[in-house]
């Protein structure tokens, strides 16, 4: 084999390996089973690479999907906007928390055993998204998930009356399906995304409107 041929077969094997990356799962598992010391957020997103800001949007959509008391989405909903943001403006990489937060961590038997609650939900979730049709390499595809994430971010973030569960449903269907690298689920979850704000839309307007008529 000629070494033109040969560096050929290697990028289609990068290409490949790139398109089809590491199961979230596996690569926790991985990470918990490799650590002697503690585990920080820190090293969960240098782990996970430019799949990092799918993967945080996932972790802090999640708690935004649970019933929770009234306000709590004023603390929940700053994390998606500080991770989508960076999605949206950062040259690429990975996320970058300050040193306090990116210093959190815990114990790595502690870890694991976290690891090991989730990997059965993860790899049932995984068998759904999968890596297919990734058309968002570009850094300009990047900024638009961006862009969209740190819009519905923020209705997450806003006192919306039943406005704060479907766009933090979309932020962790985008999330996850990022993190993947499943091109056919960052469609759907853009769809989920826009037709959430259009319900978000409609409450703040109907809000608006009956106000205005007691008025």
């Amino acid at each position: 084999m000629t070494d033109r041929a040969e560096t050929w077969v290697a990028g289609l094997a990068t290409a490949r390996d790139h398109y089809q990356p590491e199961n979230l799962s596996d690569l926790l598992v991985r990470l918990a089973r490799t650590r002697d010391r503690k585990v920080t957020i820190r090293d969960i997103a240098i782990a996970l690479q430019d799949r990092s800001f799918g993967a945080f949007l996932l972790v802090f959509a999640l708690p935004n999907l649970v019933p929770l008391p009234p306000g709590s989405t004023f603390i929940l909903g700053l994390p998606l906007i500080f991770i989508a943001w960076q999605m949206a403006a950062s040259p690429g990489g990975r996320v970058f928390f300050p040193a306090r937060i990116g210093d959190y961590g815990v114990q790595p038997e502690t870890f694991e055993a976290i690891v090991n609650r989730l990997v059965p939900w993860m790899r049932w979730a995984e068998k759904l998204v999968i890596p297919r049709f990734w058309l968002f390499e570009s850094r300009f595809a990047e900024r638009l998930i961006g862009l969209l994430a740190l819009i519905l971010a923020i209705v997450v973030f806003l006192p919306i009356p039943l406005g704060n569960w479907p766009p933090a449903f979309a932020l962790a269907v985008l999330g996850f399906a990022h993190s993947q690298r499943d091109g056919l689920g960052v469609l759907v979850g853009g769809i989920i995304g826009l037709l959430s704000l259009a319900v978000a839309g409609f409450v703040v307007y109907t809000a608006f409107a009956v106000v205005a008529f007691v008025i």
